[in-house]
């Protein structure tokens, strides 16, 4: 009998798996596969919204193009929160479901949603409170009023924002991406009908893109307390009954989770320095054609962010089955189908630079924009193929348990690749906005490169040191460091 089917007859007398627990115990490469395609769908919906929603702000013209700009590195950093703890509580739960520790699965759950609703309530107000003075923080100026109109109320929903994340991480974490999908594609298109409602028929302007994506985040809300305690059809039961503060769970969920925020805070931080070399070598128009093209980047490389999202439950469940082997197969199988997917999507945006720079361009206030906008986009062909392997390997490091490694991997590729290389080309070289952008390009290379490679080492390292290793109980402590020196090397 082979190692994958021993582990999962260990499991089943004590608790029978649902068809997404038996995928994330099984072969990776068909739980990668059937994982990811799911979310690429509901990701490409969803940006697909954010792009709909770019189109409808971009005829209130330029001003509100850029003021959306200058609070995106803020709400990236919430979104970071949110999914930074949903990666750890992604990673706990595959880890103790693939030790068969159902209980413990059950515990991180709740443990999430804890900590989650904590940081909604200390940070509600305070964002709410100093939305305009943040935005003139962060080089709004002119559109500081704008910026505060649109923050406010994205501010206000910072409960939902990270209560669906949340939700959306423990779905995936027992294999159940289908219903992910259905409640965030229900998302997206509530909100591009929502959209033009609000911000012209309603006359709400830029705050109406806002309150579009606040009702929606609320409606997924409901669906999801629905599935986990109403119709409690989930594999996870997320009880409160008997709930007690389990240190050991929150630290090994924070390992991963304050790692994996931070992550985000290093985009949103390195968002802030693209604005700031734009708008001292190009003025805010060049702010709002980086914001543009930016979410047609965003949209190209979410086929790569499902597949990454996938392996963080993939190779979670093989750590704590401790498959290591496995690990091997979903880095490799992961990374070349990231590529592959990249080199095509580079193609077709390349061929369409200009009809897509058109569509963020078609108000009056906006169409001189339309050229540096395809530019953007036509440079950026290059960045996509590889940030496949700098976010699959980021995945495998968060689904061990190993957050700061993935850290440190983003923190090499946003601040030390892509900012100096920006910095030097756009500014030290005198190249100016193109200098810029082909900054992030060779940022985005050697990130990826770095990024793959470590993973790839840590994963060999860890095979040899554990050669002949039997699946034990939780998958969590009992498992050596692969980075120390074998026993008898000590």
């Amino acid at each position: 009998m082979s190692e994958t089917t021993d582990q999962q007859a260990a499991c089943l007398p004590r608790q029978p798996e649902t068809a997404g627990v038996a995928l994330l115990r099984g072969d990776p490469k068909t739980a990668i596969l059937r994982l990811s395609a799911p979310m690429i769908a509901a990701m490409l919906l969803m940006s697909t919204y954010n792009i709909v929603n770019a189109i409808w702000v971009a005829g209130l013209g330029a001003d509100a193009m850029a003021a959306i700009g200058f609070i995106t590195p803020l709400f990236m950093v919430l979104m970071g929160l949110g999914s930074g703890i949903g990666a750890g509580a992604t990673s706990v739960i595959a880890r103790r479901l693939g030790a068969c520790d159902r209980e413990g699965a059950n515990r991180a759950g709740v443990h999430a949603f804890v900590l989650v609703i904590g940081l909604a309530l200390l940070l509600t107000v305070p964002l709410f409170l100093f939305a305009e003075p943040i935005a003139l923080l962060f080089g709004a100026g002119q559109t500081a009023g704008l910026a505060a109109d649109y923050g406010r109320v994205i501010f206000a929903g910072t409960v939902l924002l990270l209560f669906t994340n949340i939700g959306y991480a423990v779905l995936r974490a027992e294999g159940d991406s289908k219903r992910t999908m259905y409640v965030m594609a229900a998302s997206s298109v509530l909100n591009i009908v929502l959209d033009p409602i609000l911000i012209y028929w309603a006359g709400l302007g830029i705050a109406g893109a806002a309150w579009g994506a606040l009702i929606s985040m609320a409606m997924v809300s409901s669906i999801l307390l629905y599935w986990f305690y109403v119709k409690k059809d989930t594999y996870l039961s997320l009880s409160w009954r008997g709930f007690a503060y389990d240190r050991r769970t929150v630290v090994d969920m924070l390992r991963v989770g304050l790692p994996a925020s931070l992550e985000f805070g290093l985009m949103s931080v390195l968002a802030i320095i693209i604005n700031w070399m734009l708008v001292s070598v190009a003025g805010t128009d060049a702010v709002a054609v980086y914001t543009a093209g930016w979410r047609v980047a965003i949209f190209a490389i979410i086929p790569i962010v499902a597949i990454g999202t996938s392996v963080v439950s993939v190779a979670g469940a093989a750590y704590g089955a401790r498959q290591f082997g496995k690990l091997r197969t979903a880095h490799r199988f992961a990374t070349g189908l990231g590529v592959g997917i990249a080199l095509a999507i580079s193609a077709v945006t390349y061929v369409f630079a200009h009809p897509i720079a058109w569509i963020f361009a078609y108000a009056p206030e906006s169409a001189h924009l339309a050229p540096q906008i395809a530019a953007f986009l036509a440079v950026m062909c290059i960045f996509f193929p590889f940030v496949a392997p700098g976010i699959v390997s980021g995945s495998i490091f968060q689904g061990t348990g190993r957050g700061i490694n993935s850290l440190i991997v983003n923190l090499f590729r946003n601040l030390v690749f892509i900012a100096v290389s920006a910095y030097v080309l756009g500014i030290m070289l005198e190249f100016g906005e193109v200098g810029i952008w082909w900054g992030i390009v060779v940022g985005d290379i050697l990130g990826g490169v770095f990024g793959y490679l470590w993973a790839r080492f840590y994963v060999d390292r860890l095979i040899r040191l554990n050669d002949g290793a039997e699946p034990a109980g939780s998958g969590l402590d009992e498992t050596p460091d692969p980075m120390a020196k074998p026993a008898a090397d000590r």
